[in-house]
């Protein structure tokens, strides 16, 4: 127990993604694909399960916590404009460059051509999507308590900034609330720890699982799809995510890597972006030294509307459907396929393969109809796992990349530890003398 607890967690971590999906190909070879998967369901899946149910169980206290001691923390609600507007600019900027990178790759890879459909059974989806009107006044909650209660993220957010305005506007007679959230927060982190150190445990269980489900011989049947979609998803964390913090921020990538490697993991053992919040926001605020203020608005936000991974996905995916039908596509359908793409990805929730019914609307642009949409969702729901493992760790690292960005440029974010070697425990210098209140003379 004691070489356990003293191996780090993202060690732990790691080791039991590696093993997970060694444990479930070689069950699935000796066992056949359908039995090992019917196995670790009843036997080992159910740990898996309770880890994303006990990690769902933290993000609505968490968000309110944090959100609402982030915004008193930063002490004037002015303060409030200036990382909205760029948290959301950079969010919009970094879905763009998926965008571009997902049109490239299809185009490089052609992973559609060739492939034989025949197949497939068709699974209808709707096209129907809320009005950007309903969508803003879904915003607001008619119910906050309501809202808690349903984890409805954007809802929980609005209401908890404007409580933290509140507690702020309220000045003295607010000390009281703000210190009670504060507090509270703190005790949610805490929590968080405690059920982190089950996580090798429930990533290893759903990583096997989900590795015996699918099956060597599907993979294969659509091998250059997921390689085109892996590649992609990495050009974009190395180029776009690693861009932005060596030469945006002059900070070093690897200590990024090694203080997010936790919510990596375990976005990509989940596929939901939603259900890692709480290990983001941990990992950001103890690892890189993102302060309070900035992580717990602009992950949060993050989990709800940045989705660069379902971005690029939707485009491979355009193109893959074009190839596959025999579309030829001129420059203005590859600007409308970017565009749709963008826009249906900030919607789609941070739920396991949400992404690939959002297709629909992307396949519109250049006319394909509703029974070709069908046959190619259901050709690719089966494996849409695996690749949406992938795009999700992708999305919580983009959040993550966001708040450190917001965080530098707004002095909220703690450089030495950022910078601080991963085998030695931080421990901050201790404040001067004059800066402590320590008057000697």
């Amino acid at each position: 127990m004691k070489w356990w607890f003293g191996t780090q967690l993202w060690k732990r971590v790691l080791g039991a993604l590696v093993l997970g999906v060694i444990f479930g190909a070689v069950l699935a070879q000796i066992m056949g694909g359908t039995d090992a998967a019917a196995w670790l369901e009843s036997y080992v899946k159910p740990v898996g399960d309770l880890f994303i149910r006990l990690i769902r169980m933290l993000i609505v206290p968490l968000i309110l916590t944090t959100l609402v001691s982030g915004v008193v923390a930063l002490g004037d609600p002015k303060k409030l404009g200036s990382i909205g507007l760029k948290t959301i600019a950079l969010y919009f900027t970094t879905t763009i460059f998926a965008n571009v990178i997902g049109i490239l790759y299809g185009i490089a890879f052609r992973p559609g051509a060739g492939v034989d459909l025949g197949n497939a059974e068709a699974v209808p989806v709707s096209t129907e999507a809320p009005s950007l009107t309903e969508r803003l006044l879904a915003i607001v909650p008619e119910n906050p308590v309501a809202s808690l209660a349903d984890g409805d993220v954007l809802a929980i957010i609005f209401f908890a900034i404007l409580l933290g305005i509140g507690i702020l506007l309220a000045g003295r007679e607010g000390k009281l609330m703000g210190d009670f959230f504060g507090s509270a927060a703190d005790v949610i982190l805490k929590v968080t720890h405690l059920v982190m150190e089950i996580a090798p445990f429930g990533v290893f269980a759903l990583v096997a699982h989900t590795v015996a489900q699918q099956g060597l011989e599907a993979l294969a049947a659509i091998a250059i799809l997921i390689a085109a979609v892996y590649l992609g998803l990495i050009t974009h964390a190395v180029v776009v995510y690693g861009g932005i913090i060596r030469f945006v921020l002059n900070l070093p990538v690897m200590n990024f890597v090694r203080g997010m490697i936790d919510a990596i993991a375990v976005a990509y053992s989940t596929a939901s972006s939603s259900a890692t919040l709480p290990v983001t926001i941990a990992n950001a605020s103890e690892n890189l030294g993102v302060k309070r203020s900035i992580a717990g608005s602009v992950l949060p936000l993050g989990a709800t509307i940045n989705m660069d991974g379902t971005a690029l996905y939707l485009g491979i995916l355009a193109l893959f459907t074009a190839q596959a039908f025999g579309y030829d596509l001129t420059f203005m359908n590859y600007v409308m396929i970017a565009f749709t793409a963008a826009i249906v990805s900030i919607g789609a929730a941070g739920i396991p393969s949400a992404s690939i019914f959002l297709l629909a609307i992307v396949l519109e642009t250049f006319g394909v109809t509703p029974e070709q949409t069908a046959i190619i969702v259901g050709f690719i729901l089966p494996v849409d796992r695996i690749m949406d493992m992938a795009r999700t760790a992708l999305n919580v690292t983009g959040d993550a990349t966001v708040a450190t960005v917001v965080a530098k440029w707004e002095g909220e974010l703690d450089e030495e530890l950022y910078r601080h070697p991963a085998d030695v425990p931080y421990k901050p210098e201790p404040a001067p003398p004059e800066v402590a209140g320590a008057d000697r003379d």
